[in-house]
């Protein structure tokens, strides 16, 4: 992880549910692959992409700080598989809307019903190149949740600080092989984990976000 550390705030969650009170456009500005070439190749398969979404749980802390609750997905899963991300996935014909779809995979992936999610946003959305284009929604959970990850699905479940990962400048670039080329992506190390890829970028662009509201 980089040496620069966030300093712990505790406006951090306060910053954040600011945030999402400010009055966006409408659509919501979409999150960008780091690499512009993947993204040049993803822009010609928009109408092709799965409609999916996510969540990003983050624990309500009165006297410490907030976390985000990320998981490790099985190595039998045919996507993605062994990567660190947001419980979610595909958005299936019984959800209302893509909030529904998020709230439905956290519950069936880590146990958390969506009566125990407070929804406070969502942030725009990102093509990947695995043919999905995903709606990252925003909620918070209390800090002493009971979690029961899905073996099937789930290998871990970990927390990181809100801080740390609110701090643009934990972010670093490195590369990866997509469609016979070297592509850029956004890595971020916390103790064992390498979060990478979309889960990153998504996380990256909060930050971004929340950083240009405090400027």
């Amino acid at each position: 992880m980089s040496s620069d550390k966030p300093a712990i705030q505790a406006s951090d969650l306060a910053d954040l549910l600011a945030y999402f009170r400010t009055p966006k456009p409408a659509p919501l500005t979409p999150i960008p692959h780091p690499d512009r070439s993947v993204n040049e190749l993803l822009s010609k398969q928009n109408s092709k992409l799965r409609a999916a979404a996510v969540l990003i749980p983050i624990t309500q802390r009165k006297n410490s700080t907030s976390q985000v609750i990320l998981t490790v997905r099985s190595e039998n899963l045919r996507s993605h598989a062994g990567q660190i991300s947001f419980p979610g996935g595909s958005y299936e014909p019984q959800d209302e809307d893509l909030v529904a779809t998020a709230l439905r995979e956290t519950d069936e992936e880590i146990g958390i019903a969506p009566h125990q999610v407070e929804v406070i946003g969502k942030l725009g959305d990102m093509a990947l190149p695995s043919g999905f284009m995903i709606t990252p929604v925003v909620g918070l959970v209390a800090d002493d949740i009971e979690l029961a990850p899905c073996p099937i699905e789930v290998a871990d479940i970990f927390h990181v600080p809100l801080p740390v990962l609110l701090d643009p400048r934990q972010y670093k670039s490195s590369q990866f092989q997509y469609e016979n080329a070297s592509r850029t992506t956004l890595e971020l190390h916390f103790e064992d984990y390498r979060i990478w890829g979309a889960t990153a970028a998504i996380l990256f662009h909060l930050a971004t976000e929340l950083s240009a509201l405090r400027a």
